[in-house]
């Protein structure tokens, strides 16, 4: 596995162990449990995981994480930390670079960020630039779907184009923040808006931001 990938799997399923299984979360509707059941359904069931974007197989998706919601806390835990089967693509360092870095960050956040004494992590300046390749990457099909038009900034000046449109607000943060508010966790990163008031409130009320 990818270093970024590992650590953040890692991390991921101790902040989880440390949190119990009935902690809150950012994912609507979520409790640590669901989030750990998410998280082993997305790498072991590949036949249910796409219900999460394919309409056809939302039903099925809806009882497999029934299913794994209701193991054992600590059986979805090992299987965080053992990773995915041995013959998954996710199993190939590219594969699980390039899927996992972004998806285990995201989760760890939702999980620290929930907790009313959280403060952002120090990130090194690699890890930074790893995510806001990702970013750059994904901006469009993340903000597809919103009301205004967003530019994300990093704070050296380097932008991306998350939708065209007008009136236009601009994201200003690190690229760990600004794909937090670019995966709908607006009101948990540590951006600052630019722009017109009333449309940096309806881009912070959204739910259209993110995958």
């Amino acid at each position: 596995m990818s270093t970024f990938a590992k650590r953040e799997r890692l991390l991921l399923a101790d902040l989880l162990e440390t949190a119990g299984p009935d902690s809150p979360t950012l994912c609507d509707g979520w409790r640590t449990r669901d989030l750990a059941a998410h998280v082993v359904v997305r790498e072991r069931r590949p036949d249910a995981a796409g219900g999460s974007m394919i309409k056809q197989l939302a039903s099925r998706l809806d009882r497999v994480m029934e299913e794994y919601t209701a193991k054992p806390y600590e059986e979805l835990l090992r299987l965080i930390r053992t990773g995915p089967p041995r013959f998954s693509p996710f199993q190939l360092k590219q594969v699980d670079e390039a899927a996992n870095t972004v998806e285990f960050y995201v989760h760890t956040e939702d999980v620290r960020r929930a907790r009313p004494d959280w403060s952002p992590r120090e990130l090194d300046p690699v890890f930074q630039d790893a995510l806001w390749s990702r970013l750059e990457r994904a901006a469009r099909l993340m903000g597809r779907g919103i009301p205004t038009g967003l530019v994300l900034r990093r704070p050296d000046g380097r932008t991306a184009v998350a939708h065209r449109g007008t009136p236009v607000v601009t994201a200003t943060g690190e690229p760990s923040e600004l794909l937090l508010f670019a995966f709908g966790r607006q009101d948990a990163a540590k951006v600052e808006l630019e722009g017109e008031q009333e449309a940096i409130a309806r881009l912070r009320e959204t739910k259209q931001l993110g995958i």
